[in-house]
């Protein structure tokens, strides 16, 4: 494992952990050369899973790129980062579970707004608002009042 801050390719293990789902291990490691400590987690990976967009295009989901998305909707608000792992852990889980190899944008950003709705209302009228692609302050107004 290569480090992050001076590349040095030698890195030791300090700490390994499963984490509560036992879905990831988290390791501590650390550098060889500048001792600096940086964490990484591992986990299994369960297939090709591939997203159709809205207009039609295909991309491979993107864990990372759904977690960016929903803590964007949760930015200072009082939500634990682990909270919102869970959420994109439960996420993939359903999907791989379902067990279809492609899945549309709508379906996975559905789920998102059901989590958030019952986590977090200023993060759901935000995740919806980008999501729904609100156009004026009304589609806000009547979100807030469905709520």
């Amino acid at each position: 494992m290569k480090c992050p801050y001076c590349n040095f390719e030698e890195t030791r293990v300090v700490d390994s952990r499963e984490t509560e789902d036992l879905k990831t291990t988290r390791r501590r490691r650390e550098c060889a050369i500048c001792k600096k400590r940086f964490t990484t987690y591992e986990r299994i990976e369960n297939g090709f899973l591939v997203v159709i967009k809205k207009d039609g295009r295909r991309e491979t989901f993107d864990r990372d790129k759904l977690m960016r998305s929903i803590l964007k909707a949760c930015e200072k608000r009082p939500i634990n980062i682990r909270t919102i792992e869970k959420i994109v852990q439960d996420i993939e889980d359903e999907l791989r579970k379902e067990g279809e190899i492609e899945v549309s944008s709508k379906i996975i950003g559905e789920m998102v707004i059901e989590r958030l709705k019952k986590l977090d209302k200023v993060s759901y009228i935000r995740f919806a608002s980008v999501y729904r692609e609100f156009e004026d302050i009304s589609q806000f107004i009547k979100e807030v009042n469905d709520l």
